[in-house]
């Protein structure tokens, strides 16, 4: 591991060549490279870069005294700046918020010397000391300090020390993040009333906007208090977990996807709650008109066919993603003039009735797709021969998929069938060249008897009978 060099003055003339000496302030490493990264062993490569890490942070700490006596000294005014920290900020060529932290935490840590030249300590003595060590950072020195700054003045005059000294012991061992936790926990401790104001501040806070974007997405953004950010992690959590892997495959979705998908099941579980209001006696559900004969025709992927439209935001939808959600929907027969206007409506027809999803629940689970674990949000039931084509709502033509596997299903162009009241999956070609069929769908107690049926012991005739 390379040498820490130091030394208790620098010279105008010091040079920082290969065959000089270097020599720095008190409290101030340097460290001199003693061979290259490649040439050390694993020992010297992980002590290396602590000791690295550990010679940034003294000097950060020397160069926040030096912030705090530029600042007695007034330079920053002198150089025609309006504050220290467009003076640092201009200096360092740093973002102000950054330049704000270094001045903010210069004051809290500096040591400074009474008239008389007696050395006084920090505002933040112990602070001061664990940045002295290198064993902490400016961004721990800047949670403390915004944790006592943030107190009332009463808390600062009792409390400060104790504050101080607690948040530095745990900094050594804590992550910036971890100890914001800690410092928040003191808050909430010392400063009930205070917190309890933070919080009426954040409601008063609250905002949700969304908007389409020019390509068709819907773009959200918000800021929830946390309470309901609470409930609203508690709620995605589950349903945006990774699924099982699937053959040795893990999830392929990013965290950001699983979100999304996430949000949607969540959305499918909102919208199928008899809790929510109804308007003119319907529950909230989505709204697509899409021309009927273009509907019947059975789509396939890449065939020509009018749009459908998405009501709610007066966008267009395909054809084909008309068909995969018309399997679990209510259909509601408009007749238009030929001034689009409508001339007579008929009744909702429900594809899958309560008792006929109970069922399918009963037979398939959730999810009737080879493999799929039970994922969360609203099943959907799929006829195997769609409705539109004449295929009947029964229990031996559906079966239920969750949201992700139906949409497999029509994207992918899987054929489904059902033997012996249980569904088989037969994958494409471009997924599976061999074609194989897949069993799916919930074990049942009689294909259980099937598989062990030669586990089964024979039964004992009765004592007496030969």
């Amino acid at each position: 591991m390379a040498p820490l060099m130091t030394s208790t003055d620098v010279g105008a003339d010091a040079s920082f060549g290969a065959a000089a000496t270097p020599t720095a302030p008190a409290g101030f490493g340097v460290v001199v490279e003693s061979c290259p990264a490649v040439g050390c062993s694993d020992a010297e490569l992980v002590a290396e870069i602590a000791e690295i890490e550990r010679a940034v942070r003294v000097a950060r700490m020397r160069q926040l005294q030096l912030i705090a006596e530029a600042e007695h000294r007034r330079l920053p005014s002198e150089q025609g700046a309006r504050s220290a920290q467009v003076w640092l900020q201009e200096l360092l060529r740093i973002d102000l918020s950054e330049a704000k932290t270094r001045v903010v935490v210069a004051r809290d840590v500096e040591r400074q010397t009474s008239s008389y030249g007696e050395p006084l300590a920090a505002d933040l003595p112990a602070t001061a000391d664990a940045l002295d060590d290198g064993a902490i950072g400016i961004e721990h020195a800047r949670v403390v300090s915004r944790c006592v700054r943030s107190m009332p003045e009463y808390a600062r005059v009792h409390h400060t020390a104790d504050i101080d000294a607690l948040l530095a012991d745990n900094a050594r061992r804590m992550c910036p993040r971890d100890l914001a936790k800690l410092a928040e926990r003191i808050k909430y401790l010392l400063d009930q009333d205070g917190a309890y104001r933070d919080e009426e501040a954040q409601y008063e806070a609250r905002e949700l906007h969304y908007a389409t974007g020019r390509d068709g997405m819907l773009v959200i953004k918000a800021r929830l208090d946390r309470e309901t950010g609470a409930k609203f992690v508690e709620a995605i959590r589950p349903l945006s977990a990774p699924r099982p892997e699937a053959d040795g495959e893990k999830d392929p979705r990013d965290a950001g996807q699983r979100n999304a998908d996430g949000l949607a099941a969540m959305v499918d579980l909102v919208l199928n709650s008899e809790q929510m209001p109804r308007t003119g006696g319907q529950r909230p559900h989505l709204n697509i008109t899409v021309d009927f004969d273009d509907l019947k025709r059975g789509l396939l992927l890449g065939d020509e066919g009018m749009p459908g439209t998405l009501q709610a935001t007066e966008q267009s939808i395909t054809a084909e993603n008309v068909r995969r959600i018309a399997c679990d929907c209510e259909v509601l027969p408009v007749v238009l003039g030929g001034d689009s206007l409508p001339l007579d409506v008929g009744t909702a027809q429900r594809t899958a009735p309560t008792h006929i999803r109970a069922a399918l629940l009963q037979r398939d689970g959730v999810c009737a797709f080879p493999g799929c674990d039970r994922p969360p949000g609203t099943p959907q039931a799929h006829h195997v021969t769609h409705w539109i084509d004449g295929g009947p709502t029964t229990v031996d033509n559906m079966i239920m998929l969750c949201g992700h596997h139906h949409r497999i299903i029509h994207s992918q162009q899987w054929r489904i069938a059902l033997h012996s009241g249980r569904p088989v999956f037969t994958p494409p070609s471009d997924v599976d060249p061999s074609r194989t069929p897949r069993p799916g769908g919930r074990a049942l107690p009689a294909a259980y008897r099937d598989t062990l049926r030669d586990l089964i012991p024979a039964p004992r005739a009765p004592e007496g009978i030969a």
